[in-house]
Order: structure tokens, then C-alpha cells, then sequence
């Protein structure tokens, strides 16, 4: 397999060392350039790391800090020149982040972005590898609009969206769901010694998620029609989504309605679950879970800490499946939210569009 030079944007936030972490020793992908905000810019990775880095599950990679960190602004030409393609994990309001997205796909430097400002572009893919590969076919009308015969922009989804979603979406009929997400303070960029408020607290509001939770899956169910990606109108999503004191992990809890004379047995969700196989399982990526959807049986699980890192943190687990009084079926999920459902779903994503030849 080709060998691709990558880039971090944002590299020194949360999810930009979850980046830096998964690359460090990644088959395809070699980190060339870094990048952040300007008062980061002309230290190394390692000097800016040694009061910042935030992540339990492993120390600052020793092949990263060596590399001068850029600004991502101000050296965007100096970095597009030196990668294949960047990850993009800043910290920045949402019209500064598309400008930048832009700015980078103009400079023939493909973007796979872990933000959510590019989300509701109508070119831009909003890509789940397992459920949604096609969706990349929309690119070159992406690269038509933008003019670049190289660059374009590729988002993730909201990260809580990762687990239910996927749960889902091998099922013909869904017409209605009501999900509640329990989401881990690492969703918002923190840990327990940054946010010591969150310690034996429930916050029962995360701004805009539930917006996002309600709206987003309709991109993953859509399809491509005229250079855009057209929305799925069903299924019906309705949220609420809680802050809760956990570290890694969301949890959501979900009631699911089908269409009249769709509803399957409990058997057979339950086995389409254990047989369930996406387009990156089939092509066998690097990061890909080998079994993407778990399910137990026990009636107390699956747990944060006992199932949030399963398949390195890139699978999901269901768990309590059983029929409702007022839905057809109720149960539960999980999933890493800096894992699946950022950078690790992005490095997938990345794998992919390798693979496929769009970067």
C-alpha cells in the first residue's frame, strides 16, 4: 500500500493528540506537519505537550516531538506543501473553520475534518465508512464547485450519533426514534482535573447536540442526486442529550418505532447485528473493528468501562434489547466518542478514501 504524508490541524486540542496517538505507529499514514492557533506556532510538539497533554491512555508519541508546530492560518501554503492530505481538529468558531477547510482543499490539500462546521455543505460527504461509503462519491462534484483537481473537504458526524445510527441503519422501516445520549466530558474537550465541577454532577444541556442529534441523521440515510447529497426525510429522530461525569465514552439509551408490517423479531435484530458487516470490514482497513456491532445479552451491559474501548475503541455495543409499550423495541448503545466517534472515525474515514482513490 501507498505510504501518505499527513498533517494535524489542530494538533495540540484533545481530539488533535487522540490524532497524534493513533498515528504514531499507523501502516499507511506518517505525520509530516503540525499545526495550531498562532501562540502555539514556532515551538515543538513536545515542548507545547509536556504541560498539555491530556490523554491517560498513552504519553506524547516520541516521533512527534521533534516537529516544529506550524500556524495553521499563516503557514496553511507551507503546510499543504509538505502533506497528501490533514486531519482537521481545531478549536475555533464555525465560520473561521469552513474558511480554513476551504482554504486548505484550495491549496489541492484534501481535508478530513473531525468539525462539524462543513456538515450541511451539500457536496461535502458526511462519511460513517460502515453505513455510508458511497456518500464519497459526491467529491468531484465537490472538486467541480471548488475548482481544484486535488482538494476537497470530508466530514464526521456528531459524535454521540455514532452508536445509535449504526444500530439502525441495517434495518428497512425505521420510522420513528427517540434517543437520550449520556456523554462523556471528553465530548467537550475535558477531564476531571479541567473541569472538577463535573465530578458527581449531571448537566442536562450540551449546546447544540441535540440539534445535531436530530438532524445529522438524516445526511448518513441520504444519498447523492446532481452533485449534492440529498436528506432522508424518515426516519424521525427526536433527542435529549446529558453531560455525565465519565471520562471517555456515550452512552445513549434508544426507543425505535417501524413502519406498519416492518417490525422484525427480536432474533433477527439481534443476529443482523452479529452478522453485520460494512464496506470497511470488506476492504479489510487498518483501523477497521473486525466485528463493528456487538451485542450482549447480559442485563447489565454493556458498561463504559467494561466495553468503551472493545476493537481499540472503534466498535459499538448494544446491550437490553426488549420490546416497549409505546415504540416496538427499546435498548442501549455505546461508544469511544474520541475514538469512533472522532479521530479514530476519521482515520477510517481517511483509510477509505484511500483506498477508493479519491486521496
Amino acid at each position: 500500500m501507498k505510504q501518505y504524508r499527513v498533517g494535524i490541524i489542530g494538533a495540540t486540542g484533545m481530539v488533535g493528540q487522540r490524532f497524534a496517538l493513533l498515528l504514531e505507529n499507523h501502516p499507511w499514514f506518517q505525520v509530516t506537519a503540525l499545526a495550531a492557533s498562532a501562540r502555539s506556532a514556532g515551538k515543538t510538539y513536545g515542548e507545547l505537550m509536556e504541560s498539555r497533554w491530556l490523554l491517560k491512555d498513552g504519553p506524547c508519541p516520541e516521533n512527534l516531538k521533534g516537529l516544529m508546530v506550524y500556524d495553521a492560518t499563516a503557514d496553511l501554503e507551507k503546510v499543504a506543501g509538505m502533506v497528501d492530505f490533514v486531519f482537521c481538529a481545531v478549536d475555533m468558531p464555525k465560520d473561521q473553520v469552513r474558511a480554513l477547510e476551504d482554504a486548505y482543499a484550495l491549496a489541492e490539500c484534501p481535508v478530513v475534518s473531525s468539525n462539524s462546521a462543513h456538515r450541511w455543505t451539500p457536496d461535502v460527504p458526511m462519511i460513517v465508512p460502515e453505513l455510508n461509503a458511497q456518500h464519497a462519491g459526491v467529491i468531484p462534484a465537490q472538486r467541480k464547485r471548488l475548482g481544484t483537481r486535488r482538494g476537497f473537504v470530508t466530514v464526521k458526524s456528531n459524535c454521540s450519533l455514532q452508536n445509535y445510527v449504526p444500530a439502525l441503519f441495517p434495518f428497512p422501516g425505521v420510522q420513528d426514534v427517540l434517543v437520550c445520549t449520556y456523554q462523556a466530558i471528553s465530548g467537550a474537550g475535558k477531564t476531571f482535573e479541567t473541569w472538577p465541577e463535573m465530578i458527581d454532577n449531571v448537566i442536562p444541556y450540551i449546546g447544540g447536540e441535540e440539534e445535531k442529534s436530530e438532524k445529522e441523521p438524516g445526511k448518513i440515510y441520504g444519498w447523492v442526486e446532481d452533485g449534492v447529497i440529498k436528506s432522508a426525510s424518515l426516519p424521525n429522530f427526536t433527542a435529549q442529550c446529558i453531560r455525565v461525569p465519565v471520562t471517555d465514552g456515550h452512552f445513549s439509551a434508544v426507543f425505535v418505532r417501524f413502519a406498519e408490517g416492518m417490525k422484525p423479531s427480536k432474533e433477527h435484530m439481534i443476529s443482523v447485528w452479529e452478522s453485520f458487516e460494512g464496506e470497511s470490514q470488506k476492504l479489510n482497513l487498518p483501523s477497521a473493528p473486525k466485528q463493528f456491532l456487538n451485542y450482549f445479552p447480559e442485563d447489565n451491559m454493556p458498561q463504559v468501562k467494561l466495553c468503551r474501548d472493545i476493537e481499540h475503541g472503534m466498535a459499538v455495543s448494544i446491550g437490553r434489547l426488549r420490546e416497549d409499550t409505546q415504540y416496538d423495541y427499546k435498548f442501549v448503545c455505546l461508544s469511544h466518542n474520541t475514538l469512533l466517534g472522532a479521530a479514530g472515525g476519521s482515520v477510517l474515514t481517511a483509510e477509505l478514501l484511500c483506498a477508493q482513490n479519491y486521496i
